[in-house]
């Protein structure tokens, strides 16, 4: 039993209209340029693929991508762009599901990690990762860093996004290392909001390497976006690289 939340089909059938810009040609270019280059001539795999935002066009692209995907309303969607024979997908979690063949890439987008509420579980992500690469493969995951230095003493949260559409800010657990996101967006033009909810363990990039060493996997590479540009003390997010070794 994996402690991420399900998915529901309300929320599965909405996604792609609510990341539409993060689902652009121009928006996705990078990061099918730096999937494709660490895949080669293998194979790609996806933790929780969802709807394929990036599965689908790496697989356009011409990297054999294969998934796996805890809701199956998430992959509902997915497969009214790309048909099972394509780019399969296996329903299952991410920290434990194994799926046929070996791997040069297995890849974790969007913060998705996080998902995963346990130290333990994301330790069994890494051993995942590791299970199915190839010696030489690569584990990526793009992953936001804690905002922490955005809370002054007695404040437990931070905006990060206020538009017209849309309000978002996350809470803070400072013990348990948990955050909750919480989305404020208005659907139509009644003036009413929508309001919804979810929970993540947040991880500084030094645990992950831990995690990652205990899965027998290396530090090959930590960048601060898909286009690579320097992981400083400022950089909001990483896109991080470990190995297995050959």
């Amino acid at each position: 039993m994996t402690s991420s939340e399900l998915w529901t089909r309300a929320t599965a059938d909405r996604y792609d209209a609510e990341e539409n810009e993060r689902s652009s040609a121009a928006f996705l270019g990078p990061t099918l340029h730096f999937l494709a280059d660490l895949a080669g001539d293998g194979r790609a795999l996806e933790f929780a693929i969802g709807t394929g935002r990036v599965g689908v066009p790496l697989r356009e692209s011409g990297v054999p991508v294969a998934g796996i995907e805890l809701s199956e309303h998430m992959a509902a969607v997915l497969r009214r762009k790309i048909d099972e024979d394509t780019l399969p997908v296996t329903i299952g979690d991410m920290a434990t599901t194994v799926v046929p063949g070996d791997f040069t890439l297995v890849y974790l987008v969007y913060n998705t990690i996080s998902n995963l509420l346990t130290q333990d579980e994301q330790v069994e992500c890494f051993r995942n990762a590791a299970r199915h690469l190839t010696p030489g493969g690569r584990f990526v995951i793009e992953l936001g860093v804690p905002p922490l230095r955005f809370l002054p003493p007695g404040q437990v949260a931070v905006p990060f996004d206020v538009s017209e559409r849309h309000l978002g800010f996350d809470t803070f657990d400072l013990v348990e290392q948990l955050l909750v996101s919480h989305h404020f967006t208005r659907d139509g033009d009644d003036g009413r909001y929508r309001r919804e909810s979810s929970r993540h363990r947040y991880a500084w990039p030094a645990e992950l390497d831990l995690m990652a060493r205990l899965a027998g996997l290396e530090l090959e590479r930590r960048v601060a976006d898909w286009s690579g540009e320097p992981f400083t003390e400022n950089s909001a997010k990483h896109i991080s690289v470990w190995r297995k070794p050959a």
